[in-house]
Formats: C-alpha cells, sequence, structure tokens
C-alpha cells in the first residue's frame, strides 16, 4: 500500500516522500524530515494510525504538531470516522484508494486551509468544514470584544449568563 500511494504522489508531482512501517518509526522520521503532509493508515502495529496522530498533535516532544495529516482506512464505521476526526486528523480516505481520491484530499488541505483549536480535550483542525451562520444574540465574549455600542437586556444577561 505504501508503494502505491507513494506512485500516486509521485505522480501528482510530490517530490520528497518518506515512508514508515508503523506509527513510531512516522514519528522518529518526523524529527528529521519536515512533512507538508501525513498520509497514515489506521491499521498499523505496534503503534496504530490513531495513537500516531495523536502523539503528532499533543505529544510534548512533537516536531510539528500542526501538520495536515490524512487517516487512510478499510474502516470506515461512523464511530472510527467521528473517532479519526476527533483524534485531529484533517481528511479521511477510505479504502480502496485511487489517485483522484488521494489528490482531491490533498487538494483540500491546500485549497481550504484550517485554523487549529486548542481546547482541554482537542487539539487540531477546526472541525466544522463551514460556518453555520448562526443568527441569534452573540455570546461569545472573544467576539463580543471591541464591538461598539450599548447591549440589550437580553445581551447582557447572555453574556452573564443569567
Amino acid at each position: 500500500m505504501r508503494a502505491l500511494i507513494k506512485t500516486i504522489l509521485h505522480a501528482l508531482g510530490a517530490k520528497n516522500c518518506r515512508e514508515a512501517g508503523d506509527g513510531a518509526d512516522a514519528f522518529k522520521e518526523l524529527r528529521h524530515f519536515p512533512a507538508d503532509v501525513i498520509i497514515c493508515d489506521w491499521n498499523m502495529s505496534p503503534l496504530d494510525g490513531l495513537d500516531f496522530v495523536k502523539l503528532v498533535r499533543t505529544g510534548g516532544d512533537s516536531p510539528n504538531p500542526f501538520v495536515p495529516i490524512i487517516m487512510l482506512t478499510g474502516h470506515t464505521e461512523m464511530a472510527k470516522v467521528i473517532e479519526a476526526r476527533d483524534s485531529g486528523v484533517h481528511e479521511f480516505l477510505a479504502k480502496p484508494i485511487s489517485a483522484k481520491s488521494i489528490y482531491a484530499r490533498v487538494k483540500a488541505i491546500i485549497e481550504k486551509p484550517r485554523e487549529f483549536i486548542k481546547t482541554k480535550r482537542y487539539f487540531g483542525p477546526d472541525r466544522r468544514r463551514s460556518s453555520v451562520g448562526y443568527k441569534g444574540t452573540e455570546r461569545r465574549i472573544a467576539n463580543l470584544e471591541g464591538s461598539e455600542g450599548e447591549l440589550s437586556q437580553d445581551e447582557v444577561e447572555a453574556l452573564l449568563g443569567g
């Protein structure tokens, strides 16, 4: 599978691709190679793809926690997709793969970069793919700072949690 992906990436114009047998080897490789994108398989041993992503995102010695990661797997159950998303992957690529599917994921990373979010339980790309256009009263303090004008009573209560 690694050879196929490498061949596809070269055909798409990638010049310098590295490969690793498992997540631990890949993490070691990241210390010496500043990857622009990582494509990792969920099913690796002894360190699987999910643990690898978590290590890249939150490991204290991670060389680049912001690198885009594409998770490759044949397990596309909803719970697996959500688990991958919640671990900090940018894109999810289901097997069987094609040049077109790899191109589409890499293109999405390049053309639609996402900000990174850091909370107590998550660090990774913003999981929202689009703005839903909230129409109600703004309640986030960060979004209210610098806003001018007076607040209505409803806005004051919403701000204070009342």
